[in-house]
């Protein structure tokens, strides 16, 4: 038999600008976004280290972050 002795997932997540809307209203809801989805996390009380967030040139948001995956114990992965 075996057993999950921990679990994380890496994610990339790239928030995007929409191309169909003015470039200060794409702006704007990509921030409101990265906002929104932070929250997410804590109010699902998912445990998770953000490695990385950078804005890109055009405006967009790349964060790199490591997850708790499900319900899986997380072991050091957050270390």
């Amino acid at each position: 038999m075996k057993r999950i002795q921990s679990a994380c997932i890496c994610q990339t997540l790239h928030f995007m600008l929409k191309e169909d809307i003015p470039h200060d209203d794409a702006l704007a809801m990509v921030e409101h976004e990265v906002r929104r989805y932070k929250a997410s996390l804590e109010k699902k009380r998912i445990r998770h280290r953000i490695l990385e967030e950078r804005t890109e040139a055009d405006g967009s948001v790349v964060i790199r972050i490591v997850k708790q995956y499900n319900q899986s114990p997380i072991g050091s992965y957050l270390d």
